[in-house]
């Protein structure tokens, strides 16, 4: 389906936008902590509605 380089762009292609991607968290880490401190409570909550959501649905059907 794919040719031997397609394979080898697209694994090198992966390697280099993650390691941009790690770059770029890094370089910007000070910002992120400083801007987006209780962030972690709004994933909390969205998992959460999420789960009860799942749990209404297998305990009512």
């Amino acid at each position: 389906m794919f040719t031997k380089g397609q394979w080898v762009f697209g694994i090198l292609f992966a390697i280099a936008f993650i390691v941009a991607l790690i770059y770029t968290y890094r370089k910007d880490l000070k910002l992120h902590r400083k801007y987006y401190k209780g962030s972690i409570w709004v994933l909390i909550a969205f998992i959460s509605f999420i789960l009860m959501i799942y749990a209404i649905k297998y305990i009512f059907v």
